[in-house]
């Protein structure tokens, strides 16, 4: 079993979103923004969304926000869409990660669809 990093141990979930973020940028994502949904929704507290500049990119930024966040828990997030590469979800329960293909991204607007949602200002670390 893998050991849980001090550091992460007692995060909350938007320090773990800013984690994830960070994660994200330090890899070249674009278009990084934190969606608070905690009013709005009961299976998650916060989203990330983010774009990647190829499905290999897209990749890429799954896999290094998966190991950075992967440390907090004694568990990987449960993952979708790795293989494609145009749309990965990686749920760790509190947050939920979405890395576009940038073209996927603006198909589906999940900025439009949780627009009521306030955004998040992504800090760094």
């Amino acid at each position: 079993m893998k050991q849980v990093q001090k550091r992460y141990r007692n995060k909350s979930s938007l320090e773990l979103a800013q984690t994830a973020s960070q994660a994200a940028l330090d890899k070249k994502a674009e278009d990084v923004i934190i969606l608070d949904v905690r009013g709005q929704s009961s299976f998650t507290d916060y989203f990330v969304l983010m774009s990647g500049r190829s499905t290999r990119h897209v990749q890429g930024l799954a896999e290094a926000v998966n190991d950075t966040l992967s440390r907090k828990r004694n568990r990987e997030a449960t993952t979708e869409g790795l293989q494609e590469g145009l749309w990965v979800l990686l749920d760790f329960n509190d947050i939920i990660i979405h890395i576009f293909y940038h073209e996927t991204r603006s198909f589906y607007d999940l900025e439009g669809l949780w627009h009521e949602a306030p955004r998040v200002e992504v800090t760094s670390s």
